[in-house]
């Protein structure tokens, strides 16, 4: 099994969430968070005043697959996250050591 994170524009996420289902893809978890890497953030206007905001929004979202799943999930991110623009986001891959479904007692693959 393995772990997913991926750092995305707020926008994608309904594109990516829908193109995980497709796959059969289920278990997604989504946080608002920010950041910025290259781009160094972005400048904004209030009250006529140019602002340099340090930290852009974006959504990271977390999806543990079975490692048969993995290649397909990261090209649905990728197709479905990529707009060509700077800032699009990166995912991140970790091996998950064990997992376990707190209602049944599954684990690993079955608690997904």
């Amino acid at each position: 099994m393995q772990m997913i994170e991926a750092i995305v524009k707020p926008q994608k996420l309904d594109d990516i969430k829908a193109a995980l289902t497709r796959l059969g893809i289920l278990g997604v978890t989504a946080f608002e968070v920010k950041g910025f890497g290259r781009q160094k953030g972005h400048t904004e206007r209030y009250r006529g005043t140019r602002m340099d905001v340090g930290f852009v929004p974006k959504v990271m979202v977390q999806i543990a697959v079975r490692d048969e799943d993995l290649d397909k999930a990261i090209e649905a991110i990728v197709t479905n996250a990529r707009t060509g623009e700077i800032g699009d986001g990166k995912i991140f891959i970790s091996p998950i050591t064990k997992t376990i479904r707190i209602r049944t007692g599954e684990e690993n693959d079955d608690a997904l």
